[in-house]
């Protein structure tokens, strides 16, 4: 069985989406902020069908392709999937990345509203799972056999993960800005020392700093 895994980008105080979220604004105001570094490099832009991109020349490219490497199933929070609140309904959203979504392989989505998994193109199909973060780690580290689990936003549901011990390893991108709101990273989560901190990699936009997680 492989490793359950993170990574995820915040601000100086701390926050991994700004304020006000919505379908024009995902990543809330000044949340792009997050993320400009990342858009540059080579394993971002080739995940995304884009060709160029900095490459070895620049160190955060290595932190981002092992991140990304040996990812056999991946669990995400349904503001990660998307900005529909309450029943689905009939409305035919199917993700933000368009019709061949980044990641290849079965996405697990954390939901309180059932809906039929649907298979896109490029080997990703999204589930709805209803009974919580247990139950979407057990049917994604089913799905990724001996592949790693990664955990995606959003913070609600990288909080859930952490707090029930479901969470191995954290990369956390630390950049430079302040957004002064919205959500933050580790908001909720219990006072104590549940974290190791095994390697920091300073990045010219970035630095990379990754934590082993106490169960």
């Amino acid at each position: 069985m492989g490793r359950s895994k993170a990574q995820i980008s915040v601000s100086l105080d701390g926050y991994m989406a700004g304020p006000n979220q919505g379908e024009d604004n995902p990543l809330g105001e000044g949340g792009m902020g997050l993320h400009e570094w990342a858009v540059k490099l080579s394993s971002w832009r080739g995940e995304h069908h884009q060709e160029g991109g900095e490459g070895d020349e620049n160190p955060s490219n290595a932190v981002i392709d092992a991140a990304q490497e040996n990812v056999g199933a991946v669990v995400m929070g349904r503001n990660m999937f998307g900005p529909i609140r309450g029943e689905w309904g009939g409305e035919d959203w199917r993700g933000w990345w368009g019709e061949d979504p980044p990641f290849h392989t079965p996405v697990f989505v954390l939901t309180h509203h059932p809906r039929e998994s649907f298979e896109m193109e490029g080997g990703t199909t999204f589930h709805f799972v209803t009974d919580g973060i247990e139950s979407a780690m057990a049917q994604a580290r089913e799905a990724a056999g001996d592949a790693d689990v990664s955990i995606g936003g959003g913070a609600s549901a990288l909080q859930q993960a952490i707090a029930a011990g479901e969470l191995d390893q954290i990369l956390v991108n630390q950049v430079p800005i302040l957004l002064g709101a919205g959500e933050r990273l580790f908001d909720g989560l219990p006072p104590g020392d549940g974290f190791e901190l095994l390697e920091v990699v300073r990045g010219p936009e970035a630095l990379h700093l990754t934590y082993a997680i106490a169960r």
